[in-house]
């Protein structure tokens, strides 16, 4: 009988080529690991002292600095987007074709979405001590689609496609009837 074993090792060629990490990543990963391998050799050896060497606290403490960089440049990416966004809904213009219709969903769709999935976003720069703050990084992060969310809603008002004012409305307006009706016209 024939077996194939596609799962990859550490050793295998071409393992860093399939799993690439984002870009600064490597040399986070790589500090992390070479951490964890530190404290292993360190746990396994004669001396069981739980404190960490003046080095290795440096390396964790460099490790999380670059967490928190790379947390709050994932934060503030959206802030890049909106000045763009922007200026392509006002050379858009007002009229209603397919290339307003197509920046007015992304700039609606984007940020709830992104809104919805910050947990995922915040994922990689998660720490199991918990030394890594990303609430900070989070507030902004939402702050700034809500704004993107905002200036999208803005365009879709003085297009018009919003509600805004009293004759859109005027469906839902209960009309009195008369109770009588004289041929006599009103002064």
């Amino acid at each position: 009988k024939w077996s194939l074993d596609l799962t990859l090792n550490e050793s295998d060629a071409g393992y860093e080529s399939l799993t690439t990490r984002p870009l600064g990543m490597k040399k986070v990963a790589a500090m992390e690991k070479q951490c964890q391998s530190s404290s292993q050799s360190s746990n396994n050896s004669k001396n069981f002292s739980t404190e960490l060497t003046p080095k290795e606290k440096q390396r964790t403490m460099a490790i999380v600095q670059k967490k928190g960089r790379m947390a709050m440049a994932l934060a503030t990416s959206p802030g890049r987007s909106i000045a763009m966004n922007a200026f392509m809904m006002y050379m858009s213009g007002k009229n209603l074709n397919i290339w307003t219709i197509n920046t007015l969903g992304m700039a609606i769709m984007t940020p709830i979405t992104a809104i919805f999935n910050i947990n995922k976003q915040f994922a990689k720069f998660e720490d199991s001590d918990g030394k890594v703050d990303l609430n900070m990084p989070k507030i902004i992060f939402t702050v700034l689609n809500l704004v993107w969310l905002g200036v999208g809603l803005y365009k879709m008002r003085n297009m018009r496609l919003l509600p805004t004012t009293s004759a859109d409305w005027s469906g839902r307006i209960v009309w009195k009837e008369m109770m009588e009706i004289s041929s006599i016209p009103p002064l």
